[in-house]
């Protein structure tokens, strides 16, 4: 019969073999496979995985041996790869600096707010509380409605200028900004049923900024919402080429169904030549919101 330790030791090197392979198999950026994809998310539960599985084995293992050296470089292994990509968040130089405390006063500063409210969810009064209390000049939530939009007329007053587009698939969209939304315009960018919004915003300053609201489809297959399986993701890098071109500053906002050090992500930050927010910042995980361990980043400020 096997001692406990022995059984442990066991459990240990099995787990630690499958965050090794999981760790090299999220090297793989094939974008036709939504699986591939979907292994990019969890770098920081790798990451803190790896960690903890080489500590244990480090204390329990007591014979050492070429496959427990091997084990133990996969590991590490592991522990670089998805530390090159969750470090910079936490440790690295900010690719955005900090905004000035005169920005607000000289009317150049901006405040602005992203959700994705669930279609399914009914709990509306919890949102609209949470935008009264953060208080932004410009919201954008996703994935409303007929009723979502109901529930937010509230805000006519507060924020006068609109782009509403309620569907039923998940994709709908609604801006709500208390400054001038100019030369407003939907574009329908990879299929005519998700839709993303582009306008100018005007600030107190005078000065304007291009803003791009974008809900890319999920990876994902789904039978009821449309999806991109087996799909090349352009929208996003349509989004990139259209910011290159931009002469005004740029923010694209929105919830990307990805997280930003995926292959696709950073191919539309260089293409459109944008920063991304949370570097030096964190994580700031987003989805899902209802766990507070299987959380990822995918709602997403980028900007020039």
């Amino acid at each position: 019969m096997k001692r406990p330790n022995s059984i442990l030791l066991y459990l240990l090197i099995g787990l630690s073999t499958c965050i090794v392979i999981l760790s090299l198999l999220s090297l793989i950026h094939d974008l036709k496979f939504w699986y591939f994809k979907i292994l990019d998310f969890p770098r920081l539960q790798y990451l803190l995985f790896a960690v903890i599985f080489l500590i244990l084995f480090l204390i329990i293992n007591k014979k050492w041996k070429f496959s427990s050296a091997f084990l133990v470089l996969g590991l590490l292994a592991s522990i670089f790869i998805q530390g090159k990509v969750i470090l910079p968040y936490y440790i690295g130089s900010k690719t955005v600096p900090d905004a000035g405390n005169g920005a607000s006063n000289k009317g150049r500063s901006v405040g602005i707010l992203i959700a994705n409210v669930l279609i399914t969810n009914r709990n509306s009064e919890k949102y609209i509380d949470i935008v009264r209390e953060a208080n932004p000049d410009m919201v954008l939530a996703m994935e409303v409605n007929k009723w979502w939009v109901e529930q937010l007329q509230v805000f006519k007053n507060e924020f006068p200028y609109t782009m509403i587009l309620p569907l039923d698939n998940a994709y709908g969209m609604a801006l709500y900004s208390k400054y001038p939304l100019k030369n407003q315009e939907v574009m329908f960018l990879n299929k005519d049923n998700v839709p993303s919004f582009y306008a100018e915003v005007l600030l107190k300053s005078g000065e304007s900024f291009s803003f791009f609201g974008v809900h890319p489809v999920a990876p994902v297959p789904s039978g009821k919402y449309p999806d991109n399986q087996g799909e090349k993701e352009v929208a996003l890098l349509k989004v990139g080429e259209m910011v290159v071109n931009q002469k005004l500053p740029v923010v694209v906002a929105g919830d990307f169904n990805d997280v930003s050090w995926s292959h696709t992500s950073r191919l539309f930050e260089g293409t459109g030549a944008l920063k991304n927010v949370r570097i030096g910042r964190g994580l700031y995980n987003t989805f899902d919101a209802n766990s507070s361990f299987l959380r990822w980043p995918l709602d997403h400020f980028f900007v020039t």
